[in-house]
């Protein structure tokens, strides 16, 4: 029997656009609300009007571990345009650099002490923390949600070497807060997942980046889906309530006045504007307070056209020491085989901006040239082409000490209610995997639904 329910996602992020690809893989019939004029959320591509380019909101690095995240590419086609070097580079200001392999024995090699000052006694002492590390990752000590990833790394015994050119600057790329500020469970956390996986794959989890603009990686594969299976995608739609009436989803309130019929809800936005939402039901206080309390954290993006190249080595770089937070330039001619017309595109992208976020756009541009021209000797007489600076001061929630165990499950009270979001409980920090996980999760929870009973069913019982 077909399934009648209507199926409504609200939110086009990622999060909502694999819940729907999904559901209609499913065979079900499904509508998706999204307050915006386009689909991507915080993962989409941005065009460079004077240009006629197209550039991105910002750089995204995905992990060989993101099993759900590349389900979702593979059910939308476009898997292939992902690409996992071979190596990485550290650079130091003045351009000394240090290459660090990112498979096999290179990559072990890489966490027992990348610096190039690194003395014998130093790795010696890393590879003794990292096997610690390592091990209260996966046994992790009382405590551990109460210290930050700073304090962790010192009772570990980290040297500063070892801090410096990796384990400082990978804490803060995953969780992009300072690692002062930052949780030790939330990176002790993604840690341990990423080493089951390594062990279940029987190789290690390695940094990859597309090789293609956003909206081709995962907006236009999914609206060939939403195409193919009949999806409703209503652009410009804000909801404003879930209506539940006697334990069951009814429909969504929408801002203009209009109601969408609905029988099934994932609710897949982020903490940031899921208030008002969940009134109907019963435990949305105690959600409520927890998106409150994750709060958010700002990361600034920067695409810069140079009129010459920056002589980098490699597709990504991280810019290591002094910078104060992490920097990390993504060559866009290396990972998108693009052309020189416009000029030598590079992307920065800091995480943890705090004090950015609230800069003009041209103090942020001098600010990135005249960090570049630190790093990259060729970059002294580097002039800007143009610059596109992209703010976003909401980018992730925050994974800050005190947060852990706020994140809401998947599951609501109300069977036909789900949540989705990065923000949702997950096996990852802030990350495109954590968002396609829940997602997974949530049409699961949905498909394991009881078939609805027919009309003809429920004559027949009663009269039985």
């Amino acid at each position: 029997m077909n399934d009648p329910r209507r199926y409504v996602v609200i939110g086009g992020g990622l999060a909502g656009l694999a819940a729907a690809v999904w559901l209609a893989e499913a065979g079900k019939q499904v509508t998706l609300l999204e307050r915006r004029g386009r689909l991507g959320g915080r993962t989409h591509a941005l065009e460079v009007a004077p240009l006629r380019d197209i550039a991105d909101n910002g750089q995204h690095v995905i992990a060989s571990g993101y099993e759900h995240l590349f389900r979702y590419l593979t059910s939308v086609g476009t898997r292939q345009y992902v690409s996992f070097p071979q190596r990485g580079v550290l650079r130091w200001p003045g351009g000394r650099t240090v290459t660090m392999g990112t498979k096999g024995f290179p990559a072990v090699r890489a966490l027992f002490g990348a610096h190039p000052d690194a003395t014998p006694a130093d790795r010696v002492r890393a590879a003794n923390a990292t096997v610690r590390l390592g091990w209260q990752c996966l046994r992790q000590p009382a405590d551990l949600a109460d210290l930050t990833t700073d304090q962790w790394l010192r009772r570990l015994g980290m040297p500063e070497t070892a801090r410096e050119a990796l384990w400082d600057w990978l804490a803060l790329g995953i969780a992009a807060e300072p690692v002062r500020q930052e949780s030790a469970k939330v990176f002790a956390d993604v840690l341990a997942t990423g080493i089951r996986l390594g062990v279940k794959r029987l190789r290690p989890v390695t940094i990859g980046y597309p090789t293609t603009d956003l909206d081709t990686l995962f907006v236009s594969g999914a609206q060939r889906v939403f195409d193919r299976h009949g999806v409703t995608v209503k652009h410009r739609a804000v909801a404003r309530r879930i209506r539940i009436e006697n334990g069951a989803v009814t429909g969504v309130e929408l801002a203009d006045g209009a109601v969408q019929p609905a029988d099934a809800v994932v609710c897949a936005v982020p903490n940031s504007y899921i208030g008002g939402l969940l009134d109907d039901l019963p435990e949305h206080d105690e959600i409520y307070s927890a998106a409150d309390k994750l709060g958010y954290t700002p990361i600034v993006s920067t695409n810069l056209y140079l009129d010459r190249p920056l002589g980098t080595q490699a597709a990504m770089e991280a810019l290591i020491g002094g910078a104060g937070v992490i920097d990390e330039v993504f060559d866009r001619q290396r990972m998108h085989g693009r052309g020189t017309l416009n000029g030598w595109l590079y992307c920065l992208t800091t995480s943890g901006a705090y004090e950015q976020i609230h800069k003009p756009h041209h103090a942020v541009v001098d600010e990135q040239m005249a960090l570049l021209r630190r790093y990259y000797p060729d970059a002294a007489d580097a002039k800007v082409l143009h610059a596109q600076v992209v703010p976003m001061p909401r980018a992730t929630f925050s994974q800050v000490v005190g947060t852990d165990g706020l994140r809401p499950s998947q599951r609501t009270s109300v069977p036909t209610l789900v949540l989705a979001g990065d923000w949702t409980r997950t096996d990852w920090s802030a990350t495109m995997e954590s968002a396609a996980q829940s997602a997974a999760r949530a049409v699961d929870l949905l498909l394991a639904l009881p078939a609805p009973i027919s009309a003809v069913e429920r004559v027949t019982s009663s009269g039985d």
